[in-house]
């Protein structure tokens, strides 16, 4: 079974972590723009066993290619890092896809927008993530425990603390605490005018 293996924390210096990379001759891989809807059952049986079920439609920022995809992790395992099974599956059409969800039963429970930034540097993969409201992240994912920790001390990150939560979870309980009335999260979007009218709120 595939296997997820991720380190992440805030970060409040992406273009300073941006250099250090560029430093040790990582491996630049694009810049995304995502769209991601997450889905549950009605009784919210995914939620409650700590699974997650992901439509996730991404757009090159450089080149307007996109990707679609369908993601299911399933329960965090124990340990200092986030561990969690996971299978992936491509898609080409995300309305399609959500067509296929619903009709399988799964309700859409929240969306939001990430902008990601990509690297490679050795066996890992770094992404420097911006979510609306909630700022800067940055995760990195290997092939084992050991790889991702030893990646964070040298990228200067080993007194970041280890943040356990999705993004989702971080968006969701953003929307709660800020009594916002939308599932759908996104950036800001310039009027007329070039003016931004402040954070985006869909139902």
């Amino acid at each position: 079974m595939p296997t997820e293996i991720e380190a992440k924390m805030r970060l409040e210096d992406p273009a300073g972590l941006a250099l250090r990379l560029r430093n040790a001759n990582a491996q630049p891989l694009g810049e995304v723009m995502e769209f991601n809807e997450f889905f549950d059952t009605a009784g919210d049986d995914l939620y409650r066993a700590g699974a997650g079920l992901r439509l996730r439609a991404s757009r090159d920022l450089v080149s307007g290619r996109a990707r679609c995809a369908i993601t299911h992790k399933g329960r965090r395992l124990p340990g200092e890092i986030k561990v969690r099974e996971e299978t992936e599956v491509g898609v080409d059409d995300a309305a399609a896809a959500r067509q296929l969800l619903d009709r399988l039963g799964f309700r859409r429970r929240l969306a939001f927008e990430k902008r990601r930034q990509s690297w490679r540097l050795e066996k890992c993969r770094i992404e420097i993530d911006q979510v609306p409201h909630l700022g800067y992240f940055v995760e990195i994912e290997g092939p084992d425990e050991q790889s991702v920790l030893d990646m964070r001390r040298r990228l200067g990150l080993e007194n970041s603390p280890l943040i356990s939560e999705s993004y989702a979870r971080l968006v969701a309980d953003y929307i709660e605490s800020h009594g916002l009335e939308t599932r759908e999260v996104r950036f800001d979007r310039p009027d007329a005018a070039g003016r931004s009218a402040g954070p985006a709120h869909n139902m």
